[in-house]
């Protein structure tokens, strides 16, 4: 759970000390839910910043509602994307959250802040003295590592070695060392085998584990889940929200279906993994290529509870998607079949797991028979930045992509999504997925039975962590006063 009760009074006067050294103030969950509540001195002093500036100030755009500019913007609308039924062959509406308006360009920095700030602001973290280890499969330990920087402590990113160049690349300017495991997206545990080697080197270090921290669900009830409601407001009373896609991934994401089914109770919860690997939809293992969304094992922050579907997507129809989405042929045969011409500018903004999403509400809108009065929703962790290099490697491999190309992926991984892979979750296949935590968390990560058990058969468990935003945001404000800065520094 979250841990609010007073910690070691010390090492909060060392945090709160080095805070005002480098003049941070820490932001809450509210004022990232609703940025009109940032300071007025604050948001004046944003549009001097870089989007991805490592300047304490962009705490502050820990939220959705960044204007969509890498520098001189403040604060607007929630950022999304629609795609049309030209591109995507249902008539259901698709709406997308879009993580490429964060600093660092992926949403993940809000989980990452979820994570640290509890123990930050609680005591229990020293960034004085202790270094921030972030095991990762690319983009939470690039937003930990930012997080980091900006608060003024030491960070260490662990992730395979198989991810993209231009996350090592980033990385090695922001994080003050870099880990890289063995294998690419699908080896998570090796990462969780290296935090524990850490641990026992003796060396003075927190592991932040996004996939047991309930900071990074409670970062994406409280923010992501209002962002998307604000969304489906804001449409109107007309169409019918059906239910939200999301890769599992760390599950933090994930907790944001929890916050709205608390308000559109009829609406349904996906979790999207890859074919090569479907670890919820049969056990299975296996190595792919959809990079950002992790698996072979249930996080522990995931509510399967409150999972209706599970949806496997191949990762082939992923890259040549992208192949499709970003050469200039593909953009050229989407116009051609009537895509309008600004979203066919803006698809750069999906990065492969955000084409993975795409594609999962695709066969969620067909297996559900959903019509022009529906929408889905979705998430964009990131977009091409990370992965500009994937798309030289498989040109390598491939050859230039052609008019030929475009029309097959188009008409295949399209238009012809059809609706195998799916798993639609009863009590007993539910209770099967929810199993699968023991063997990574009681097994080899030293979590309780007990505890396991809660998660299924009290009611309130998640309601308890859901509860914790109010007194965590109030925890902020009095670390905030600790340091002694006006709230407009």
């Amino acid at each position: 759970m979250i841990d609010l009760s007073a910690g070691d009074q010390q090492i909060l006067s060392r945090a709160a000390g080095q805070a005002a050294e480098l003049g941070v103030v820490i932001p809450t969950l509210a004022q990232q839910r609703h940025p009109r509540l940032v300071p007025r001195r604050i948001r004046e002093r944003l549009p001097e910043i870089g989007l991805w500036d490592l300047h304490p100030l962009n705490l502050f755009r820990i939220t959705w509602h960044n204007e969509p500019t890498p520098r001189g913007g403040g604060f607007g609308p929630v950022n999304t994307l629609e795609f049309p039924p030209e591109l995507t062959g249902v008539e259901a509406r698709v709406v997308s959250l879009v993580g490429k308006w964060f600093p660092t360009g992926a949403h993940k920095v809000g989980a990452a802040f979820g994570c640290l700030v509890p123990p930050l602001v609680m005591g229990r973290f020293d960034p004085t003295r202790q270094k921030a280890v972030w095991p990762s499969t690319g983009n939470y330990c690039r937003g930990g590592a930012y997080d980091s920087n900006l608060l003024g402590c030491q960070s260490v990113a662990v992730l395979p070695e198989g991810m993209s160049r231009e996350r090592f690349e980033w990385l090695e300017t922001v994080a003050g060392s870099v880990i890289k495991t063995p294998g690419s997206e699908s080896n998570v545990k090796e990462i969780f085998d290296k935090c524990a080697e850490l641990r026992r080197s003796g060396e003075n270090l927190h592991v932040f584990n996004q996939f047991e921290e309930f900071g990074n669900y409670l970062w994406h009830y409280e923010v992501t889940g209002h962002a998307m409601k604000e969304v489906l407001d804001g449409i109107g009373d007309g169409p019918r929200f059906a239910g939200l896609v999301l890769a599992t991934g760390s599950a933090g994401t994930l907790a944001s279906g929890d916050f709205l089914k608390q308000h559109f109770p009829s609406s349904r919860l996906a979790a999207c993994e890859a074919l090569q690997c479907p670890t919820l939809l049969c056990n299975g293992f296996g190595s792919h290529r959809i990079e950002g969304i992790g698996d072979k094992h249930v996080p522990w922050i995931h509510n399967v509870r409150n999972t209706d579907l599970v949806i496997a997507v191949d990762d082939e129809a992923v890259l040549r998607l992208m192949r499709l989405f970003n050469e200039e042929a593909g953009q050229q045969y989407l116009a051609e079949q009537g895509v309008a011409a600004r979203v066919v500018e803006q698809l750069p903004q999906l990065g492969i797991s955000s084409i993975a999403n795409l594609l999962a509400c695709i066969k969620f809108a067909k297996y559900y028979r959903l019509g022009r009065t529906d929408i889905v929703m979705t998430v964009a962790t990131d977009s091409m930045e990370m992965y500009g290099s994937r798309l030289e490697e498989l040109e390598t491999e491939a050859g230039p992509w052609s008019r030929e190309n475009s029309h097959s992926a188009y008409q295949r991984y399209l238009l012809g999504e059809g609706t195998a892979h799916m798993l639609e979750l009863t009590a007993r296949s539910r209770r099967r997925i929810h199993n699968l935590k023991y063997f990574t968390w009681v097994e080899q990560q030293g979590r309780s039975v007990e505890e396991l058990e809660s998660q299924w058969h009290d009611r309130d468990y998640w309601s308890r962590i859901q509860a914790c935003a109010a007194p965590l945001d109030a925890r902020i404000g009095e670390f905030n006063r600790r340091t002694g800065l006006p709230a407009g520094s």
